[in-house]
């Protein structure tokens, strides 16, 4: 589903450059479920918003299901983004003036999605996220945990083929988190690929392979095969 050669990505300012990916190879297949570990500045979220087309790579290749993205129009990628793909971010990035209900219906009316099928949609992931009696709350209402399980909720309302999880459970206590990854182990039973960029070693044990970086760099000889 994802190819990825070559990839260089450097950000400058007037004092500093800085490589934030240098020469990544990576593939990730249908259905597979990647973690992407190391530290702090260490480009695992570039490449994350590298595959989540929300960034461009400097160079190389980056194709998805055989679509060469990085030759793509902002407006074409973004069509790409919106059919395709689910971002859970680790801030929620919930609206606050929407209720819960509306927040995950948000992703529908860009597809523009008839009014009777978004909200049979929006009711079915919020079943599955356990949110049903929060649908006409705000996110300022709700608990950390319930609001990533409605930005889990978003993500998924489309059914997208790739969900990508920028720290989904960094700023969530243990039992939440836990609850989290089930949701996401849940997701990928039913057949979606994942790729989670986590600092947690037992959250990442729940993916079927883990990418180690450092320093910009996919490190091989810890890239470890999970059973």
């Amino acid at each position: 589903m994802i190819t990825l050669s070559g990839l260089h990505k450097r950000y400058r300012t007037r004092e500093l450059e800085t490589t934030a990916l240098n020469d990544v190879s990576l593939a990730v297949g249908k259905g597979e479920f990647v973690a992407v570990m190391g530290v702090s500045g260490c480009g695992k979220s570039t490449l994350l918003n590298i595959i989540g087309m929300i960034d461009r790579p400097d160079a190389g290749s980056y194709q998805f299901d055989h679509i060469e993205v990085t030759s793509l129009t902002e407006a074409a990628r973004a069509r790409l983004r919106r059919d395709r793909l689910g971002y859970i971010f680790q801030n929620f990035n919930l609206l606050e003036e929407l209720s819960v209900f509306a927040n995950v219906e948000l992703p529908l009316l860009y597809r523009r999605v008839p009014k009777d099928e978004r909200r049979r949609r929006v009711r079915e992931v919020l079943e599955l996220v356990g949110l049903q009696a929060r649908a006409r709350h705000r996110p300022g209402q709700l608990s950390g945990g319930q609001q990533q399980r409605v930005a889990v909720a978003r993500a998924v309302v489309t059914d997208p083929e790739l969900i990508l999880a920028d720290e989904p459970t960094g700023n969530l206590d243990s039992a939440n988190g836990e609850d989290v990854m089930q949701m996401l182990q849940t997701l990928h039973e039913q057949g979606a690929t994942i790729v989670m960029v986590t600092h947690s070693p037992s959250h990442a044990a729940r993916a079927g392979r883990i990418i180690a970086m450092r320093d910009g760099l996919i490190v091989p000889n810890n890239t470890l095969e999970v059973v």
